[in-house]
């Protein structure tokens, strides 16, 4: 196996997938069981596995922490601020994705304590630069 002399940064996948309700959107939150920012909200996410792509782990994540499938993801943008994730330097790709009423039944599973759907109108205190995120991607759907 290669060895790498120069340091790299940690790739993750963040999921924002939205609800349309009658007058607005919600959005799909997950509260975190593990620090950094345990028991805070926070997108379906995590560590990018060495035998997969981004958008497979994306859809992977997204599935073990809410048990939610079915959503098609694509590419909203990638953050790479180097101190994003107390843990060291992280760079995520975000994807975003839409469900309806007939497909929006979550449960907090894997290192998600609980999944939750929220209105963007009565949204938690969000980890990370989740709140930033969830900006880009409000802009984004309504382009």
């Amino acid at each position: 196996m290669f060895v790498y002399k120069y340091p790299r940064p940690a790739l993750t996948v963040d999921a924002v997938v939205f609800c349309e309700e009658e007058t607005n959107y919600s959005v799909l939150l997950i509260k975190r069981k593990n620090p950094p920012f345990q028991d805070c909200w926070a997108f379906p996410g995590g560590f990018v596995d060495m035998d997969e792509t981004v958008e497979q782990a994306a859809v992977r994540e997204l599935e073990e922490e809410t048990c939610l499938n079915n959503i098609s993801l694509r590419q909203l943008k990638t953050y790479s601020a180097i101190d994003r994730d107390p843990r060291g330097r992280t760079v995520s790709v975000v994807f975003v994705g839409f469900t309806d009423s007939t497909n929006r039944e979550v449960k907090g599973a894997d290192d998600a304590a609980e999944a939750k759907w929220f209105s963007l109108n009565k949204l938690p205190e969000l980890a990370f630069d989740h709140k930033g995120i969830l900006q880009d991607a409000i802009e984004e759907i309504n382009k």
